[in-house]
């Protein structure tokens, strides 16, 4: 990529930097507290068949969060570390939250950090959609890149998804099993 002069309207199709860098850094600071959501729910699940399974997931929403700061890149957007970090930070205090136990884990607990990670992942596809769009207007966002993203997003929307189905039937059915 030619980074020896700034982009004109005949490469961002005339898009509005300052609102799509305000977009971006929203979209970093919600992969950052994904990235760590989905990381902290696969270390307390170690070991098990729901692990084994989110292990691969955990480590894709890292790098899509890393492809999100090329983008950013590429767009010449600049990271504001602030918003970096009251996403980490969200991310840490959405974890004090009672489940029912004092000192064990709850399988409901299972059940509510599969459903975050499923929101963050709908929202990380919701921004690759918008990315994708926009790229038919500014030359600097690859469509293919994005297309790859999207399907990846999709893919682990339906993990996450198979396996809160089975959070929900061992926390909140009497006579489920734990598959966790």
């Amino acid at each position: 990529m030619n980074r020896s002069r700034t982009p004109g309207p005949e490469d961002t199709g005339g898009l509005d930097t300052r609102l799509l860098g305000i977009y971006l850094n929203d979209h970093l600071a919600g992969a950052t507290a994904g990235a760590e959501r989905a990381g902290s729910l696969v270390r307390s699940v170690r070991g098990s068949a729901l692990g084994r399974a989110l292990g691969p997931v955990a480590a894709e929403i890292r790098e899509d969060r890393a492809a999100l700061l090329g983008i950013m890149r590429d767009l010449d957007v600049p990271v504001r570390r602030a918003k970096v970090g009251a996403g980490w930070a969200a991310e840490k205090v959405g974890r004090l939250k009672t489940n029912g136990r004092l000192v064990r884990r709850s399988p409901l607990t299972t059940v509510v950090e599969l459903e975050a990670l499923r929101l963050a992942v709908e929202g990380k596809a919701a921004g690759w959609r918008t990315l994708r769009r926009l790229a038919t207007a500014d030359r600097r966002l690859d469509p293919g890149r994005l297309d790859t993203l999207l399907e990846r997003a999709r893919r682990q929307q339906d993990t996450v998804e198979e396996w809160r189905i089975r959070a929900v039937d061992t926390a909140l059915r009497a006579n489920g099993t734990d598959t966790a």
